[in-house]
């Protein structure tokens, strides 16, 4: 993905990467390559908390019906829990951008091995290699 990529694409309308032979993991190149991802993301997120915004003003009325205004709750409710959820994953996104600058990104925060590019273009916030997730989802289901 190049600066030049249009911001509102889809974070995961991107062009794979394409692997070396004897590439060194989260080189440059790869770096540049998340990082892109992670900020088109972002901006494409931030995009929608705008649109909300808008939408929930130019929307907004008082309805003499109480089925209308329950609607109209309703459907801000929804809106915004959505919404909600954005924001703790830019939170996450925010983080990721912070492990690329600090050369953390890419590597599982509980063991240290790769996490590997293609999981990382399918979860980019991903901080937890397949291993690592998958027992610390055994452990979620446990714990109830």
């Amino acid at each position: 993905m190049t600066k030049s990529s249009k911001i509102d694409a889809s974070p995961f309308a991107f062009k794979p990467y394409q692997e070396k032979d004897g590439e060194e993991y989260m080189n440059p190149n790869q770096l540049q390559h998340f990082e892109a991802i992670l900020k088109n993301w972002k901006a494409e997120l931030m995009q929608e908390v705008d649109r909300t915004v808008h939408h929930m003003q130019d929307e907004a009325a008082n309805f003499p019906d109480p089925n209308d205004r329950a609607t109209q709750e309703s459907e801000f409710s929804l809106e915004l829990r959505t919404r909600d959820r954005e924001r703790k994953l830019i939170k996450k996104i925010d983080d990721s951008l912070k492990e690329i600058e600090s050369g953390d990104y890419g590597y599982c925060e509980s063991c240290g091995i790769e996490i590997g590019i293609r999981r990382l273009e399918a979860r980019p916030t991903a901080n937890l290699c397949i291993d690592c997730k998958t027992l610390d989802e055994i452990r979620e289901k446990q714990m109830g």
